[in-house]
C-alpha cells in the first residue's frame, strides 16, 4: 500500500509516522519545507482538559497522553528532543494605563513588571505542557523517515480521479502524475486549494503574529494575559518560555488574505511593533531582550470550528486532516494515529472521528477562492 500525504506540517508528519509504524509505504509532498508554516511558528502549548465539554474532548485528552509517550519513547529510541516539558500555567492581568498595585499576587514572578499581576493558576504540570513546535514536527518526520517514509519537495496541483469520479488514483505534483492507493490532504489552511479537486468544505486561515525573544525567565510558567491597552481595549497575548532559553509570545489575530505560497506569509503592518509594546506592558525586561524571530502564520479553521478528519465524501481513497485551529500541535499525534488506523484498518479504536466527519459541512464553491 502506498499513501501520499499532501503537506509537511504537524498533521502530515504525525500521519506519516503512524502510517510508517504500520509498515505502510508513505511519501510526504511538501512545497515550502517541513514545519514551514503554522507548525513551525506556533506556541507549542499543550493542555489535557481545556477542550473538555466540547466535541474535541476525547481527541485532545488522548493526544495529550500521546505527546508524553512520544517524548519518552522517541527520546529513548532515536535520541529526539523537542523540548517537551510539563509546566504550570497562569492567567495574568496587566495594563498600559492604570496602576495595578492594588491587585494581589498569587505567585511572585520576578520577571513580570509592576503593571502585571498573576490572577489565577489555570493549569498544573499534570494538565499543561509545552514543546518547540518546529522541532517536534521535524522530529516526527525524522522518526517517520527512520521507518521508511520519504519526504519530497513539490507542489500538489490537483488530484486525478477514476473515470466515474468515485476514486482518487493519483496526485498531480509539479505537472506529473503520482499514483497512490490513498491520498491525504493535510495542507493546513492551504487545504482550501483542494476544494477545486475534491468535494470538501471550506478551510480558512486566521493570521497570528509572534516574537521569539532570547530571554530565559527565572521560572518557566506559561502565561495567558489580559492586557488593558492605552486605548481601553483588551488584548490577549500568550507567553511560552521554552527549554532552550528563549521565550515565545503571540497574539494580534487578523483575517488577512493568504498568499498562495506559505513561504510568502508576512506580518501585518505594525503588528510586530504592537506586540513588542504589549510585551513591555507586562515584562519590560523581556521587551528589551534580543529578538530572534518576528513572524506570522495562518491557522486553519472551519465554518463550525471543528477540524476535518476522515474520508472525503463520495471519493474513495481520498482523506483530509486539517482545520484544528489553535489546537493543531496538541492534536497532531491523535489525528495522525487516527488517520493511519482509518486508512489501514478502516476503524479508529482510540478516538471517535464522527464529530469531525468532512461530510457534515456543505461543499465549498472553489469559485470563491480568494488568495493573493
Amino acid at each position: 500500500m502506498h499513501v501520499l500525504i499532501c503537506g509537511g506540517g504537524v498533521i502530515g508528519a504525525c500521519t506519516a509516522y503512524y502510517l510508517a509504524h504500520k509498515g505502510v509505504d508513505v511519501t510526504v509532498i511538501e512545497r515550502s519545507g517541513v514545519a514551514n508554516a503554522a507548525s513551525g511558528k506556533s506556541g507549542g502549548f499543550l493542555a489535557l482538559d481545556w477542550c473538555d465539554g466540547s466535541e474535541m474532548e476525547l481527541l485532545a485528552r488522548h493526544s495529550f497522553a500521546l505527546h508524553q509517550e512520544l517524548a519518552t519513547e522517541l527520546g529513548r529510541e532515536l535520541q529526539l528532543d523537542w523540548g517537551y516539558r510539563q509546566v504550570e500555567t497562569l492567567s495574568v492581568v496587566a495594563s498600559q494605563q492604570r496602576d495595578l498595585q492594588s491587585l494581589a499576587r498569587q505567585s511572585a514572578l520576578d520577571w513580570l513588571g509592576p503593571a502585571a499581576h498573576v490572577h489565577d493558576r489555570i493549569g498544573s504540570p499534570a494538565t499543561t505542557a509545552q514543546l518547540d513546535p518546529e522541532r517536534f514536527t521535524k522530529g516526527m518526520m525524522d522518526a517517520a523517515r527512520q521507518k521508511g517514509a520519504q519526504v519530497q519537495v513539490g507542489t500538489v496541483e490537483g488530484i486525478e480521479l477514476s473515470e466515474d469520479g468515485q476514486l482518487a488514483t493519483a496526485a498531480i505534483v509539479d505537472g506529473e502524475s503520482r499514483p497512490a492507493d490513498a491520498l491525504v490532504i493535510a495542507m493546513g489552511p492551504w487545504s482550501i486549494l483542494a476544494c477545486a479537486w475534491l468535494p470538501l468544505p471550506g478551510i480558512f486561515g486566521i493570521k497570528g503574529h509572534s516574537i521569539i525573544y532570547r530571554f530565559e525567565p527565572s521560572s518557566n510558567q506559561t502565561l495567558f494575559l489580559e492586557i488593558e491597552t492605552t486605548e481601553g481595549q483588551i488584548e490577549n497575548p500568550e507567553v511560552v518560555p521554552r527549554a532552550d532559553g528563549t521565550t515565545y509570545i503571540c497574539g494580534l489575530s487578523s483575517q488577512a488574505l493568504m498568499p498562495v505560497d506559505p513561504a510568502s506569509v508576512e506580518s501585518d503592518e505594525g503588528a510586530i511593533e504592537r506586540l513588542r509594546e504589549l510585551t513591555a506592558a507586562f515584562s519590560p525586561q523581556m521587551a528589551t531582550s534580543q529578538v530572534l524571530a518576528s513572524q506570522a502564520c495562518h491557522r486553519p479553521v472551519t465554518e463550525d470550528g471543528l477540524p476535518l478528519i476522515g474520508a472525503v465524501p463520495e471519493v474513495g481513497g481520498a482523506y483530509v486532516a486539517t482545520g484544528h485551529g489553535v489546537w493543531g500541535m496538541l492534536n497532531g499525534p491523535a489525528t495522525g494515529q487516527a488517520m493511519a488506523d482509518l486508512i489501514v484498518d478502516g476503524s479508529t479504536p482510540h478516538v471517535d472521528l464522527a464529530p469531525f466527519n468532512p461530510g457534515r459541512l456543505a461543499r465549498f464553491d472553489p469559485d470563491r477562492l480568494n488568495l493573493r
